[in-house]
């Protein structure tokens, strides 16, 4: 059973080119519909548990104007870098409205120039500083960022959930593939609304 005070809600990849109607790499992800389904979930999420101690923690993907972070990047980065996505100052790399409109309640960790959001990140010590045990990850992109950054928390002694409501990924079929071949082999998955139940009595 989690606990509100040392559970973490990781917010990854909730911006502008992924969620934003015209975002650069919305088409990447599933339908639209999905994406947008997924955006509605976990914001819900975050409101009914807004008013209780669990850490909602944001680790945005941004880039200098030249990328000069990237070098000879493939896959996504790679894909990342010619299409412009998620450069510094543009409206895709912004953090999506309706994440935006939580204000402080989120806490966003500068950093992330990658697919794993520990990797030359304060993550691991802003959360090892808040005492939390529990990291539940959110978000975009199923199998690489989200596959990444939970192997990573796993890895550093975390107890890892993943929603499966709230996470989407290229395909639908990518997306089920990983909640039940892959995540279980190192965490556990569920939904949000199991999240709820386990949190909410003692965050209210």
């Amino acid at each position: 059973m989690k606990v509100p005070s040392t559970t973490a809600i990781l917010l990854i990849g909730f911006q502008n080119d992924y969620f934003h109607p015209e975002g650069i790499l919305r088409g990447a992800l599933e339908d639209p519909a999905h994406t947008a389904a997924v955006l509605h979930r976990t914001i819900t999420l975050l409101r009914k548990l807004q008013a209780g101690p669990t850490l909602f923690v944001a680790t945005p993907i941004i880039f200098t104007p030249d990328y000069r972070e990237l070098t000879e990047p493939v896959g996504i980065l790679k894909l990342v870098k010619e299409t412009g996505a998620f450069k510094q100052g543009t409206l895709g790399a912004g953090t999506h409205r309706d994440l935006a409109a939580l204000g402080d309640r989120v806490l966003e960790i500068p950093g992330k120039r990658g697919l794993n959001a520990f990797a030359e990140t304060h993550l691991h010590e802003t959360l090892r500083a808040r005492g939390i045990r529990d990291v539940v990850l959110t978000g975009a992109v199923t199998s690489v960022c989200i596959d990444s950054t939970a192997r990573s928390a796993h890895e550093r002694g975390y107890r890892v959930t993943i929603l499966s409501d709230c996470t989407c990924g290229r395909t639908r079929v990518e997306e089920d593939f990983y909640c039940q071949q892959v995540f279980p082999l190192y965490a556990a998955v569920q939904t949000s609304g199991h999240l709820v139940k386990e949190l909410l009595p003692a965050a209210t």
